[in-house]
Parts: C-alpha cells; sequence; structure tokens
C-alpha cells in the first residue's frame, strides 16, 4: 500500500506539478520539493488510513491527518522551519485538488510547528526563499503570486529597500546583469541583479495583466496602479506564520540579511557600503558582528545564491 502506484490521487499530485511549472511558473526547487511533498502525503495516508487513496480522499482530510503527518515527519528528524514549509506545500496541494473538482478549498487548521526562541538573527538562505516562495504561493491570483515572490527576491538578493524596490518602473527594462537603484536623498547606486531575481521579475511580467511601458511602476498593484508597500508587508506577515518563522523576519530584515551574508562570506565595509546605499560608514558598522577580516570580492563570491 505504500507503493505511490498504488494510490490513484497520484495523477492529482503528478497534474499539481504540471500545475506549479507551467501555470504558475515556480522555481525548479520548489516544483520538486512541493512535488515530493505531494507523494509523500499521499504514501502517509495510505499507510495512515490503511486504503487506497482516491483524489476524493483529498477533499475530506482532517485536522487529525495533517497532524499525524506533521508527527511523522518530525519523528523522522525533520526540523520545525521545514516542517513548517512541508505542510505550506500540502495544504496547496489540496486547494488545487479542491479547485480541480469545483470544490471551495476547506482546508482544516493546525498550528504551524514553533520554532525555539532565539535572539534575532538574519534570515538564512533557505529560510528566505521559503519566505518568498510562500508569499508567492499563497496569493490571491498568480500574477500576484509572481509579482511578490520577485519583489522579495530583489530584497534579498540585492539588498534593496521596499521603497526602493516599488520606485523602480518600466523605465529600468530591460534587465540587465546590474540595476540602478535611487535611494534615500536621491542618492543612486548600482547593485548586481542575481538571474535567478531576474527571470522572477520576468515571469512576473509575463504575467502581469497591466502594461509596464513608459513611466509606469514596475510593480504594480492590483487595479494598474502605483503597489502599497503595505501590501508587501501584508504578504511577509501572512507567509512569515504559515512558516513559523520569527516575527523579526520583515521586508527589511531580508536588506539586513544580504548584508550580513555578504559580510560573513567576506565582504569589506567600504564595498557593503556601497551595495546598501549607505551615506556614512557608521551606518554600515551596526553588521560588523561578524568577522570581515579578509576582504573578498563582494557579491558573486560572497553572496549564498550568487
Amino acid at each position: 500500500m505504500d507503493q505511490l502506484a498504488s494510490h490513484p490521487a497520484t495523477a492529482t499530485a503528478v497534474r499539481f506539478i504540471e500545475h506549479l511549472g507551467s501555470d504558475r511558473r515556480r522555481s525548479p526547487h520548489t516544483v520538486r520539493a512541493y512535488g515530493t511533498t505531494a507523494h509523500s502525503f499521499i504514501a502517509f495516508l495510505g499507510r495512515h488510513r490503511g486504503e487506497a487513496i482516491g483524489r476524493f480522499t483529498l477533499l475530506s482530510i482532517q485536522a487529525t491527518d495533517l497532524r499525524a503527518y506533521l508527527a511523522e515527519r518530525r519523528g523522522g528528524g525533520l526540523g520545525a522551519a521545514s516542517a513548517a514549509r512541508e505542510m505550506s506545500a500540502v495544504r496547496a496541494f489540496l486547494r488545487f485538488a479542491a479547485n480541480e473538482e469545483g470544490e471551495a478549498p476547506q482546508l482544516p487548521r493546525t498550528r504551524a510547528p514553533k520554532r525555539p526562541r532565539t535572539l534575532p538573527r538574519p534570515a538564512s538562505p533557505d529560510d528566505a526563499m521559503a519566505l518568498a516562495e510562500d508569499a508567492g504561493e499563497f496569493a490571491s491570483t498568480p500574477w500576484i503570486g509572481t509579482r511578490d515572490l520577485a519583489i522579495l527576491l530583489l530584497l534579498y538578493g540585492s539588498g534593496l529597500r521596499v521603497s526602493e524596490a516599488l520606485s523602480l518602473s518600466a523605465r529600468d527594462l530591460p534587465l540587465g546583469q546590474v540595476l540602478r537603484v535611487t535611494g534615500k536623498r536621491s542618492k543612486q547606486r548600482v547593485v548586481p541583479l542575481l538571474p535567478a531575481v531576474r527571470e522572477a521579475i520576468e515571469a512576473y511580467l509575463k504575467d502581469c495583466p497591466w502594461p509596464i511601458r513608459g513611466e509606469r511602476p514596475l510593480f504594480v498593484g492590483a487595479r494598474g496602479g502605483p503597489l502599497n508597500p503595505d501590501l508587501v508587508r501584508r504578504s511577509v506577515r501572512a507567509a512569515r506564520a504559515r512558516l513559523g518563522l520569527p516575527d523579526s523576519l520583515t521586508p527589511h530584515a531580508l536588506r539586513h540579511s544580504f548584508a550580513t551574508h555578504l559580510l560573513a562570506r567576506g565582504a569589506d565595509l567600504r564595498s557593503l557600503q556601497e551595495l546598501l546605499g549607505h551615506a556614512s560608514l557608521s551606518s554600515t558598522q551596526i553588521y560588523t558582528g561578524v568577522d570581515a577580516a579578509h576582504l573578498l570580492d563582494v557579491y558573486r563570491h560572497a553572496h549564498p545564491r550568487a
């Protein structure tokens, strides 16, 4: 009964994977992780219920089923953050299954696993990516999902402030390897653009129902106007709660994580000052809790996702 092929619901999982890749244009990493979770959940249900799992079974999942699955995964050594992200994938799968049958998703309520209380720390690369991908997955519409994913990857991948990301316009297109940003006091700086970030922005531009040209902002709201930064913060709060991540993980914390990770990997303070757009070196020195004795090329050699 544990064989995936013995459960008819695996066909739904296959369509779910195709949906993530073609319709939602999620990253290959997300498609692989969510697909693995969908198959793992179906196999668990087969063991848990002692029966073959069909597609209609997915419409009758109870909170006890989710708690039992989570307990098994945690018992296998899965950490709190990874478990929370896996539950997010299960919910996305169940939502897809309900939509396929024309049913309104009735997802049972379960609490995200609690993470141990620690001193505030920068987000790990995995947590930063999980936050961005979860915010995109749970957006109200697919194109808003690709927009939110692109914005959050931009904050972490290039160290932008929310206001700086939202001040970008169609004039900044087409995208290249670097991006010119206008920061505080109208000070301009050039920041590198990771290929993954550029691809996320291009996917958003392809999905966006509003033409991005002329003076129009690069990132627009649901009605095509300027995007309210509070909507970005609200999206992050919701994703953070689903994943069980600390309240300190705000959009601005992604910029802080960008700086800390570069410094930890050898970036010098002067170069970091330029990347962050700080007016004085003293502003950059708040990140000196990590040793920066060895100077390296700042971005390509230092960013965890470069």
